[in-house]
């Protein structure tokens, strides 16, 4: 008996110490330190430390910051030489003025496509009315299966556009469905005198499942199309990101930045099923002039696909000026079958990214200094069920990790790291607690057979 209490003194202890293990790698939040990292202490949110501070007066804006991940590729002139895009990884490419290139995707046939491409022209550039990129997606016969066009309109100055190309499965439909390759065509069009620079791309491939069961297709003819009362209160201090990877999560309330003249910011909020987005954004006043900037102020919606959904611009004379997105449909898998891009665009769950651009020309009447902005958004409706999809639905959702993101202000690529890092740490937990386990379950056959 004195043997069989030992070792199961000693059982207990090794049982402990791999339960431990796994607790520790397997819970989010707690304070878990990785090789050549120090310990967060207890609260402490990843992803929710301060940015670093704007560009002081005068000094060169800070650049359009791409995905780090991102591969490098070179698009082809011709279908027949297209590189192959995966999902889940980032490309970046440069693109010529009126140039054309292509990239290919390999489809099957049950779930839908969307490639999306962030044009980036250098900044302080000339660009026209007009000017812009158009993204679309054709199968092997050369039939276009879907395509979105965006361009700088009368806000004639420099900033990121993003647009997708798509491929929908549709039983009602004889285009685009089969499996195979398919061929994703990005085309510039730029005006004589503008600005001749190539244009960065930044380049992702998404797919969504399909179905398990077909859902309702018809649109309701009744929504909440009022806008709800703006969020009251002090605005919290929030500095937006400078690129799509990096853009500072948001959720409802009311949030304080600062904006260079020729800047662009970015945010991103998370809006599930069922839900509503209300956003707008407001200038602060100025003591250096009055003279007025048209289009001063520009202020785009893009959906977790990147495709292009809405724009608003405002004017600014030195006194506060507010420009608000129209009211938008609660998000649904119905929403598709619109052809407005405003419906259309709010298709399925997962992180909504604003952009707001203001005019170079602002310097030139108010001096090269930051401006007061404050972006309001409010997401209104209780989140519902999903659509019932076939498989992992990817991006197209919202998750309490997301809810964390927005909560604590933490940036998209500090929130990638912070999950890539507590995925790192549950493996080796895993792996470390297993190892542990199978040690006691042999140690423990051989001490039973020696005390027998």
């Amino acid at each position: 008996m004195k043997t069989q209490a030992g070792i199961g003194r000693r059982a207990g202890a090794l049982i402990t110490a791999a339960a431990a293990l796994g607790t520790v790698a397997a819970l989010p939040g707690q304070a878990v330190a990785l090789p050549g990292q120090a310990v967060a202490s207890p609260g402490t949110t990843v992803g929710a430390l301060p940015r670093q501070a704007v560009a002081a007066e005068g000094a060169p804006l800070p650049p359009y910051t791409f995905d780090s991940a991102a591969q490098r590729v070179q698009g082809a002139a011709s279908s027949s030489d297209a590189v192959s895009l995966k999902t889940g990884q980032t490309y970046r490419d440069t693109l010529k003025k009126d140039g054309k290139v292509y990239y290919r995707v390999d489809l099957d046939d049950k779930r839908n496509a969307y490639v999306s491409v962030v044009a980036v022209p250098r900044s302080g550039g000339r660009v026209e009315y007009g000017d812009g990129v158009k993204i679309s997606m054709q199968d092997g016969s050369g039939t276009e299966c879907g395509y979105q066009q965006v361009n700088f309109s009368s806000a004639e100055y420099t900033r990121p556009l993003a647009a997708y190309a798509r491929r929908i499965i549709d039983a009602d439909s004889s285009s685009c469905q089969r499996a195979g390759a398919h061929y994703v065509l990005v085309e510039r069009e730029s005006k004589a005198t503008s600005s001749q620079d190539d244009w960065d791309l930044e380049i992702r491939y998404a797919a969504e499942p399909g179905l398990k069961k077909a859902g309702p297709t018809g649109l309701p003819e009744v929504w909440a199309s009022g806008t709800p009362a703006p969020p009251t209160g002090r605005p919290a201090k929030r500095q937006g990101g400078s690129g799509i990877h990096d853009a500072t999560s948001l959720t409802q309330g009311e949030w304080r930045s600062d904006i260079r003249p020729g800047q662009t910011l970015f945010y991103r909020v998370p809006v599930d099923w069922g839900q509503q987005l209300f956003a707008s954004a407001e200038l602060g006043s100025s003591a250096s002039g009055d003279e007025y900037v048209g289009n001063a102020l520009v202020l785009s919606l893009e959906n977790p696909a990147l495709g292009h959904v809405d724009e608003k611009t405002a004017g600014y004379d030195g006194k506060p000026s507010t420009l608000e997105l129209d009211p938008l449909r609660p998000v649904a898998h119905e929403n598709r079958t619109s052809y407005q891009d405003a419906t259309s665009g709010m298709r399925f769950a997962g992180w909504y990214y604003l952009a707001a651009t203001l005019s170079p020309e602002i310097a030139a009447e108010y001096g090269d200094k930051a401006v007061p902005l404050t972006l309001r958004v409010s997401v209104r409706g209780t989140a519902k069920p999903g659509p019932g999809y076939d498989g992992d639905p990817g991006p197209f959702k919202v998750t309490p990790d997301d809810k964390e993101a927005a909560a604590n202000g933490a940036s998209g690529a500090r929130a990638a790291e912070r999950n890539g890092s507590m995925k790192v740490v549950a493996m080796a937990g895993i792996g470390s607690g297993t190892a542990l386990l199978l040690g006691l379950g042999a140690w423990t056959l051989g001490a039973r057979r020696r005390a027998a």
